[in-house]
């Protein structure tokens, strides 16, 4: 799973004053709307993977990128994305967002061979990177008071929704074989749905701008992207290819690629009038960085969970995508209870929820590692409900109130400049682990008693899923305890979290 925030853009007047606050909700349907399908092929993809390998014929390092590509473009780009509608507009951007996910949509719906797939789905994330900023600072101009708040309610709603229910959504789409288009119906589907909105869009969103001043750093976005690139390159693909001597070339590259991407903010940033992509003040205050480790410990799970459960559901059990996608729902399940009882929980434990947050989601994929290994590949998989209901409980705890935890610590000055390097994290967490996690899963499958023994390498990658909770349950111990009288990020647009 993913969290899913975007960077608060400033507060500016769209329409005149006495329009603004009324409740436009034909807006807010088209903005929830880019966020609804960009989340959604975030995770509707888990439960196509099998057919997409089968009739590509892609291996296993090709599967891994279909997933990592979408999510390390995504993180690439989101901060540019909220800078462009700044200077751009917000309408403007959004739509150009929605135009090109709609034409990635469509490539990855003919691709014909693995690496075009990959191409596009890499391109479905760049895109998505520009529509997602825009709908929070278009929700913040358009609306106000109550109104804002409920806005911001059926937004986290939304992104909840369609991570719990894309695995099923998917599966339906593959039952259904609607044009006998099987695994591609699950790309196709995107293109009428953003071709409405991009019509909508011009006649019931208004157009916005951030402030002025606002610049673009082009090279600190190179710098960056090669950096996560020269993390996840090798990692994907070094099982396959014995691990050679350009995978350590480039392991040892991303440290370096990182120095000189902050000594360049750092440069920037001491510029008159120069805009760093991340402002390394942030990295002084404490609740931030330590916060940063938690968002990225915990994502490290989320996404190569939802990877290995299909493959494990589909391939091991030979469950249709389908049948797979209803099994989803008891993880989903988990998940709005916990995520609706969280902020009871919070007022209670402060930042300590996160911590029974991780400290449950680890102890359902415990539960689920031991029951895996009882069923293996043959027995029920109704045995697996209780795992999956107490690892999505658990889920919700955490993550429900994740982003608004961290930022809390953070001065309002530097509460937009947060969001976005947050959300950067989540996405980065998400591809790292599905690189990571396929390392472990993908040797277990080839290396057990039993040649492609699916229960095998699924036990042996909850193992390392759960690591990564516990030690996010350690990391929460750095964040500082709140102090009521800081200048905190209040004014910044809430974060909500989602699947």
């Amino acid at each position: 799973m993913a969290t899913t925030t975007t960077t608060p853009a400033a507060r500016t007047s769209a329409a005149p004053a006495e329009d603004r606050g009324r409740p436009s909700w034909g807006t807010l349907l088209v903005l929830l709307t880019g966020i609804f399908i960009t989340t959604l092929d975030f995770f509707i993809v888990n439960v196509a993977i099998p057919a997409t390998q089968a009739d590509l014929g892609a291996s296993d390092a090709a599967i891994q990128w279909v997933v990592a590509g979408y999510g390390l473009a995504l993180a690439a780009l989101l901060i540019t994305g909220g800078r462009l509608g700044d200077m751009a507009g917000r309408r403007r951007m959004f739509m150009v967002g929605m135009g090109l996910f709609t034409l990635a949509s469509a490539a990855c719906g003919l691709a014909g061979n693995p690496e075009v797939l990959i191409a596009a789905r890499a391109a479905q994330g760049a895109a998505a990177a520009l529509l997602m900023p825009q709908v929070l600072g278009i929700v913040n101009t358009v609306y106000t008071g109550e109104h804002r708040a409920r806005a911001f309610m059926a937004y986290g709603l939304t992104i909840g929704f369609a991570g719990v229910f894309g695995q099923l959504i998917g599966g339906g789409l593959i039952e259904v074989d609607l044009f006998g288009l099987d695994w591609r119906s699950i790309y196709w589907i995107n293109v009428p749905v953003g071709i409405a909105a991009m019509l909508l869009a011009p006649r019931l969103v208004p157009e916005s701008r951030g402030t002025a001043g606002t610049r673009l750093d082009f090279a600190g976005v190179v710098l960056v992207t090669a950096a996560m690139v020269a993390v996840v390159l090798p990692l994907v693909q070094g099982r396959e290819q014995g691990w050679p001597l350009w995978t350590w070339l480039s392991l040892a590259a991303a440290p370096l690629l990182l120095a000189v991407f902050a000594r360049h903010q750092r440069r920037l940033g001491a510029a008159a009038g120069k805009a760093p992509l991340i402002d390394l003040v942030l990295f002084r205050e404490r609740s931030f960085s330590a916060g940063l480790g938690v968002m990225l410990a915990y994502q490290l799970a989320m996404a190569s969970f939802f990877l290995v459960l299909a493959l494990y559901l589909q391939m091991g059990h030979h469950m249709t995508a389908l049948e797979s996608g209803l099994l989803f729902v008891a993880l989903g399940a988990g998940y709005f209870v916990g995520a609706a009882q969280a902020e009871k929980i919070a007022a209670r434990l402060g930042r300590q929820v996160l911590t029974l947050g991780a400290v449950l989601t680890a102890a359902g994929f415990a539960v689920l590692a031991e029951t895996v290994a009882a069923i293996g590949v043959t027995g029920s998989v109704g045995w697996l409900i209780p795992g999956l209901v107490l690892s999505g409980y658990g889920m919700g705890v955490a993550l429900a109130p994740m982003s608004a935890i961290v930022l809390a610590g953070v001065t309002s000055r530097h509460a937009a400049s947060a969001a976005g390097v947050l959300t950067t994290a989540q996405q980065v967490g998400n591809a790292l682990g599905v690189a990571l996690i396929g390392i472990v899963f993908y040797e277990a499958l080839g290396g057990g008693a039993v040649p492609n023994d699916y229960a095998h390498a699924m036990t042996w990658a909850l193992i390392p899923l759960a690591g990564a909770c516990l030690a996010t349950a350690l990391i929460v111990q750095l964040l500082p305890k709140p102090d009521p009288a800081a200048d905190t990020a209040e004014d910044a647009a809430p974060m909500h979290a989602g699947l």
